[in-house]
């Protein structure tokens, strides 16, 4: 039987320990700390220390990153977080469902431009001036003579 008794986690983070149980880089934590995404208190030895709530608010930056969530975005959702308690499930659950609605209508887009890609693919046109994927209703047509442009 083992009499040692477990050895409690620090309440505060070096940036050494975020990178280690986040995955992201150093450069990355200092970047978003720039931009207002996250906080970090300084030692008299002007060490950044970060508190645990961060490893979740760096987990929501990044998976919001990956659907496509401009930094102003999450900045914006960030900011509905309460700065007096870590934020709970139900919080984080509210500010995901702020980007229900945008999410739906890409993954729409999406969906229709992958199917458009199929017939597209399947007539062999490629053409910049015809395509219907390239340049649906052929807007630029109206406007000018010249290059396409996509639509963002």
């Amino acid at each position: 039987m083992s009499t040692s008794a477990a050895v409690p986690e620090p309440l505060q983070l070096t940036i050494g320990d975020l990178v280690a149980r986040s995955g992201v880089p150093a450069s990355t934590l200092r970047f978003y700390e720039r931009r207002g995404l996250i906080a970090s208190e300084r030692t008299y030895g002007n060490q950044r220390r970060y508190t645990r709530d961060v490893l979740r608010r760096v987990a929501f930056i990044r998976m919001s990153q990956q659907l496509g969530i401009p930094l102003s975005a999450i900045q914006e959702a960030l900011g509905m977080l309460p700065e007096e308690r870590t934020p709970t499930a139900e919080d984080w659950a509210r500010i995901s469902r702020c980007w229900h609605d945008d999410l739906s209508a890409r993954i729409r887009r999406m969906q229709d431009m992958r199917d458009r890609l199929a017939a597209c693919m399947g007539c062999g046109c490629m053409s910049l001036s015809v395509c219907a994927l390239a340049n649906p209703v052929d807007q630029s047509a109206e406007e000018s003579t010249g290059s396409r442009r996509f639509a963002g």
